[in-house]
């Protein structure tokens, strides 16, 4: 069982950094694929928005139905239609075809991603294994995260971008057989037990019209009345969903996952980490190329001490650190060299060294390291054996929400800057730097807040401080933990 559980464990964190490569290896092809398919401005930022919109929208949902119809399904569905919609993705030959495509692969990363953290629960309901699997977990998104950089930049150069998605397929199509027989075919809950169709749909509606409102703002800003009317509906359903969660005999997001300040405090804490960190992972990139005149694979190259560290600390550290100080006491160290990483961007020059001004915050970054294991395991903490796969959609969700913000608000804040300094008559490195640097102060100022709520708000886990099930969901936990 033991053995079973790990290279269950393996499958579960190879499909993850497949997802998560593919968003970094996307964002540093984006020049290319707008020369080739002719797209303008606008319209290349569809190519990660239709991802986005798609996964952020789909999370809650797709993760209720792994609790329903069984995690093994889900999961292996979401690889097959991602891996089929970056094979169409490799092929597009146009804007619409390639924009189509990037929906339904983002449909698909959710539908895996979903209930990926509630069968890593299941599989390890003891609080030290535990604590080490979402180390590894977190490992592996950094890989993907670094992987992605430094592959899309040497494919993209080499041969093409039509190959950053080819090698997603058989990527793909390993991790779903993998999956299929690796994964134990744990039966859910049934469709009957919790199919709320009217939840699903305000729900989806309402993170979709969000997630969608937040990404066009770049293009007509916040204060456009679409932006407004956007919002007004977002809110809207997502009151309705509420509503209609509170008076609902079988929920489709029980209200009392909730009610621990542990949970809904470690879910907006991770929201404004991830919208600093993706901000970080989407402009400094930027930064690189169009001012310091770096390449698309040595920008990737320069990405790497920082996904290095991330991985190390996460898969070498976080889980002995955490078991030892706690989850709220990690959490904030963590934080609190990003936060200070951050701060230092400030500084950027027009014509810098990589080693003066860019390596110390690749290596403060790090904190994410021990800062996203702790954040994940306070977010399931309210998860019973029948709540985790939604318990999963949300924390991930929170996550995807969290990533569409941090690059709407800091490309729309430093778009502006940079649009003032060139009308002041600056050079336009000038005024790219100078647009960067409102970014990036922005992105400190998240981290600051995210660091206040954690020691306001979190409260100190006890002495298994890597538990991620409360004491009466334990049992619960163990008992489909045998069966995953």
């Amino acid at each position: 069982m033991g053995r079973s559980r790990w290279l269950a464990l393996t499958v579960l964190c190879a499909a993850m950094m497949m997802i998560i490569l593919d968003g970094t290896i996307v964002t540093v092809a984006l020049p290319t694929i707008q020369r080739d398919l002719r797209f303008s401005p606008a319209g290349l930022a569809w190519v990660v928005n239709a991802y986005l919109i798609a996964f952020g929208g789909l999370l809650l949902l797709a993760g209720r139905l792994g609790d329903l119809i069984g995690g093994k399904r889900v999961f292996v569905a979401g690889l097959v239609a991602f891996t089929v919609a970056s094979l169409v993705c490799g092929l597009a030959d146009s804007q619409a075809m390639l924009i189509a495509a990037r929906f339904v692969q983002g449909a698909g990363g959710a539908t895996a991603s979903a209930v990926s953290l509630g069968m890593i629960v299941r599989l390890f309901p003891e609080p030290p294994e535990q604590a080490k699997a979402l180390g590894i977990y977190s490992f592996t998104g950094a890989g993907g995260a670094s992987v992605g950089l430094v592959l899309g930049g040497v494919l993209t150069q080499a041969l093409n971008w039509h190959w950053i998605f080819f090698v997603n397929v058989p990527l793909g199509l390993v991790a779903a057989v993998a999956g299929w027989y690796v994964l134990a075919d744990a039966p859910g809950l049934g469709l009957r037990a919790g199919a709320d169709g009217l939840g699903a749909v305000l729900v989806t509606g309402g993170l979709m019209t969000g997630v969608y409102t937040i990404v066009e703002t770049t293009s007509y800003g916040w204060g456009a009345v679409r932006t407004v009317v956007g919002f007004v509906v977002a809110v809207l359903l997502l009151a309705l969903f509420v509503v209609r969660q509170a008076l609902a005999r079988t929920p489709l997001l029980p209200l009392r996952l909730l009610r621990p300040r542990n949970v809904w405090g470690a879910n907006v804490v991770q929201l404004l980490t991830v919208a600093a960190a993706f901000g970080f992972q989407v402009l400094i990139p930027q930064y690189m190329q169009r001012v310091l005149g770096y390449g698309a694979a040595a920008a990737g190259v320069a990405m790497l001490p920082a996904a290095v560290m991330i991985g190390l600390i996460s898969a070498g550290l976080s889980a002995r650190l955490i078991g030892r100080f706690g989850l709220r006491l990690m959490l904030a160290a963590g934080l609190a060299p990003i936060a200070a990483g951050f701060v230092l961007l400030l500084r950027l020059p027009v014509h810098g060294s990589y080693v003066a001004y860019l390596l110390p915050t690749m290596l403060l970054v790090g904190g994410f390291g021990v800062a996203f294991p702790a954040i994940i395991t306070l977010a399931m903490s309210g998860a019973s054996g029948s709540d985790a796969g939604v318990a999963s959609g949300l924390a991930n969700t929170t996550q995807q929400v969290g990533a569409a913000l941090g690059v709407a608000v800091l490309t729309t804040l430093a778009a502006a800057r940079y649009g003032h300094l060139v009308a002041a008559g600056r050079t336009t490195g000038e005024a790219l730097t100078g647009g960067y640097h409102v970014a990036f102060g922005v992105s400190a100022g998240l981290t600051v807040a995210a660091l206040v709520i954690a020691l306001m708000v979190l409260r100190p886990s006890g002495a298994s401080a890597a538990s991620v099930a409360s004491p009466a969901a334990e049992p619960a936990l163990a008992e489909h933990g045998k069966h995953v």
